[in-house]
């Protein structure tokens, strides 16, 4: 574990790990078994949907009403083995019939989001429902129309129960979706520890940024990193991307999608990673190199001596408490190194960068621009 900043998400289980159910899949679930009870007048209870890549699993019901114009069905949502903010909640979806040209209109009940700010990928005003949940669940009500001999003018209406607390644990207020959380998935499945949720916040982040026109972005490694480079450069929350230990995931994303200036902000241990050439700076998946240090200490004039304390130093902070007693500038390296790495990622991208090095307590001990 990195000394220098709290870590930010779960150690993976050595175990095998249970997979589990998007809250796209779980709201197309319950779309499903509303119509089918609002059309024929009963409830598959479980319900089986079809995933894009040809899985074909069931959910059991939670919920149910049935009225002459109206169906409501309920089902909670499985995240498998995920740390998932959503594990657990009940998934509504409630439909009724519209007039006929209508078409399939989506519609956000309590504890799904509306989007605000441009740049994702559903257009500011709709529902939070993303675009894959969308074409599932538009293809489940034009099967199950055809299938009645009835015109698909379908209104549909998703809630997450206490969506909107949950959503005060994700992204969405920095990305203009307000109100609740978002419908995801791109595959139905969570794949548990797979990170993919984060790294596709960072994304839409970097996304909404663009489309909002601002020229600066903040990655940061943890909050308190995040905080004192956010005040220094007096950031709005919108431009301060999650990075976490993200590095690869925010760097390439900009490759593709600059922009002018990124600003990376995080503790010594985690940039030392970046500096060596590590882009996820999970202490499961990247350790800090003593022996570089050591290197890079005596190349700035530390004492000889000074290199077998480094190697049987046990963490990084402790080798940044033995350089500061002999005077050597250690982070000014770090962040010269980590600024390198960021550089030779973005493969010539146009956008600028710096790196500020913190310590635990968010105080900046080096700036490389």
């Amino acid at each position: 574990m990195d000394a220098d900043e709290t870590e930010i998400r779960l150690e993976k289980p050595s175990t095998a790990l249970r997979r589990g159910w998007t809250t796209g899949a779980c709201a197309t679930a319950a779309t499903k078994a509303a119509l089918t009870a609002l059309l024929s007048g009963d409830f598959p209870d479980p319900v089986e949907i079809t995933l894009p890549k040809g899985e074909t699993p069931c959910f059991p019901l939670a919920r149910e009403i049935l009225t002459e114009d109206h169906a409501m069905a309920g089902i909670i949502k499985d995240a498998g083995d995920d740390p998932d903010v959503t594990h657990g909640a009940l998934v509504i979806a409630s439909v009724r019939r519209l007039p006929t040209g209508d078409g399939i209109v989506f519609r956000a009940g309590d504890g799904v989001g509306m989007v605000t700010k441009a740049g994702l990928p559903i257009p500011v005003g709709e529902p939070a429902i993303n675009p894959v949940p969308r074409q599932m669940m538009i293809q489940v009500v034009t099967a199950l129309c055809a299938e009645h001999g009835v015109s698909p003018d379908v209104e549909i209406e998703i809630a997450i129960g206490n969506g909107a607390e949950l959503a005060l644990q994700t992204w969405n207020p920095r990305l203009g979706i307000v109100g609740g959380l978002s419908v995801l998935g791109t595959t139905g499945v969570v794949h548990p520890f797979s990170c993919s949720s984060w790294i596709h916040s960072i994304h839409r982040g970097i996304d909404v940024a663009r489309a909002e026109g601002y020229a600066h972005v903040l990655g940061a490694t943890g909050s308190t990193s995040e905080k004192t480079a956010q005040d220094f450069y007096k950031l709005p929350d919108i431009a301060c991307l999650d990075m976490g230990d993200f590095a690869g995931g925010l760097l390439k994303y900009l490759r593709a999608h600059p922009v002018p200036r990124l600003t990376i902000a995080g503790g010594f241990a985690k940039l030392t990673k970046l500096g060596q050439g590590a882009l996820d700076l999970h202490s499961g998946r990247s350790q800090v190199d003593m022996v570089w240090l050591a290197d890079h200490a005596l190349q700035l004039g530390a004492h000889v001596d000074l290199k077998q304390r480094i190697l049987s130093a046990n963490t990084a902070m402790e080798v940044l408490e033995l350089t500061r007693e002999q005077g050597v500038d250690l982070p000014a390296a770090i962040a010269v190194a980590a600024r390198s790495i960021a550089l030779e990622t973005l493969r010539g991208a146009p956008v600028e960068v710096d790196v500020m090095v913190m310590d635990r307590a968010g105080k900046l001990l080096a700036h490389a621009r």
